[in-house]
């Protein structure tokens, strides 16, 4: 079970830049292509922006040609929750955080085998942790 992270607004806005307060706590979304991870190749683990629960592996990384970071599947799956987001004049499925509630992206079931998945991600949400720097 994940461990929950509780702050209030005025402790969210402190620890995070405007643009991450605004993708995470918000629901924001950055715009395509400019992410500093939406190209990358770099191995590692990618934890949430705001309180550190790993959520994806490099390994399950793949170009969608969207101009997020795509995965195939989370780390864990207890470490990510869904829910129904009816905004913009469209369903899709929103993709949170389970430790803090923030605001990852959405999933789409047009990903690659063996899920059939796409966890499109805002790169602004994950910070990468490089493999020798998560052996703790």
């Amino acid at each position: 079970m994940v461990k929950r992270v509780e702050k209030d607004d005025a402790e969210w806005r402190e620890i995070l830049t405007p643009e991450e307060y605004s993708v995470c706590r918000e629901h924001g979304t950055e715009r395509a292509f400019t992410g500093e991870y939406h190209a990358s190749k770099d191995p590692g683990i990618y934890v949430c922006t705001c309180c550190g629960t790993p959520l994806f592996d490099s390994k399950e990384k793949f170009d969608s040609g969207t101009g997020w970071p795509s995965f195939w599947q989370p780390t864990d799956s207890e470490n990510v929750t869904s829910r129904e987001d009816a905004s913009y004049g469209m369903v899709r499925t929103e993709v949170l955080c389970a430790a803090c509630d923030a605001h990852l992206g959405h999933v789409f079931p047009d990903g690659p085998a063996p899920t059939n998945l796409r966890y499109c991600i805002n790169s602004v949400a994950l910070k990468r942790q490089d493999p020798q720097d998560s052996s703790d």
